[in-house]
């Protein structure tokens, strides 16, 4: 999957602005893809150019004008093209985990606390998806097929939120178990 991808299906159907294209990605692609507002100008660029996504300009008085992107048939087809390929499932790169490979060079204290501030920051993540589930999606039953699949990728950071905060309490209980030896 690529960056180009996740643009593509967050415009969807829409015509945004690369400013409300960042703020829409940001609130709903985090679950599973990160980028900076930077990288998505790029790669709106990048998209335009090949002619997957067009762009028209909107006038504003005392501002610059706004830009605003749309899917074209082409990025539709680029995106079907891929929807059809098999996913192949996500590889572990944390640079955590190999910090706690390495922590036997430091004080137990150092890498107990760096876990502790993870543990704190996944709190915080899920607190922010169980919120936005009890704010948009408590009737399930009523969302129709689209809301349905934002639904699961929100809930997948939800699962994954949960394993990250077990985890680090794991890690954080057996890291501090004394030796005996």
């Amino acid at each position: 999957m690529s960056l180009a991808h996740t643009i593509l299906a967050t415009l969807g159907s829409e015509s945004y602005s690369g400013y409300d294209l960042w703020k829409k990605f940001s609130q709903t692609s985090k679950y599973y893809w990160q980028a900076s507002q930077q990288q998505i100008y790029r790669e709106l660029s990048k998209l335009e150019k090949e002619g997957a996504i067009a762009s028209v300009l909107i006038p504003q008085e005392g501002r610059p004008n706004k830009k605003l992107y749309r899917v074209t048939e082409k990025g539709i087809e680029k995106l079907k093209t891929w929807l059809l390929e098999p996913a192949e499932p996500m590889t572990i790169r944390e640079e955590l985990l190999v910090k706690v490979l390495a922590a036997k060079l430091i004080p137990k204290s150092v890498i107990l606390q760096e876990i502790q501030r993870h543990h704190q920051i996944h709190l915080q993540q899920l607190s922010v998806y169980k919120e936005i589930e009890q704010q948009k999606f408590s009737e399930t039953s009523q969302l129709s097929y689209e809301d349905k699949c934002l639904y699961v990728t929100l809930r997948c950071g939800i699962r994954y939120e949960t394993y990250r905060i077990e985890w680090c309490e794991e890690a954080i209980a057996l890291l501090s178990e004394e030796n005996h030896e």
